[in-house]
């Protein structure tokens, strides 16, 4: 976990081939959907997942020059609780996959196991998280 935010977690996710990738998950364990949340809590899951892909973007742009663009997803068709993908999308992805869905990846980008050669990454989200969450505290 990188931080608990208002309505929920800041993870990073458990396979990095496109670096920065991290997941929100709700802190309502009986949410299935974003709609199972009362309106108020609704809009603080999705500032914490602006915020989220705020840090993300904000952490892979100064780490890669290749770095494009986040995409932000609330999918659900395989894990039951409400979550969010924060996906970093960078101008070296291969050709066949770079303007797709990351779901289209081969089968072998989704086994990598996330370790200590993510340490300095984990850090940089978390500092840059406290970061933005302050900036938007005080504006």
């Amino acid at each position: 976990m990188l931080r608990r935010l208002e309505a929920g977690f800041a993870v990073i996710g458990d396979t990095q081939f496109l670096p920065g990738y991290c997941v929100l998950l709700t802190d309502s364990p009986s949410a299935g959907r974003l709609t199972d949340l009362p309106r108020p809590r609704r809009l603080e899951f999705l500032s914490d997942l602006e915020l989220l892909g705020e840090a993300v973007e904000n952490v892979c742009a100064r780490r890669d020059p290749g770095f494009r663009r986040v995409n932000l997803e609330i999918l659900g068709n395989t894990d039951p609780f409400l979550h969010a993908h924060i996906w970093p999308r960078y101008d070296w992805e291969p050709a066949d996959v770079v303007g797709r869905p990351v779901w289209l990846y081969p089968v072998e980008n989704w086994t990598a196991a996330l370790g200590p050669q993510q340490d300095s990454l984990r850090s940089e989200l978390t500092e840059e998280i406290d970061r933005v969450r302050a900036a938007s505290s005080t504006s």
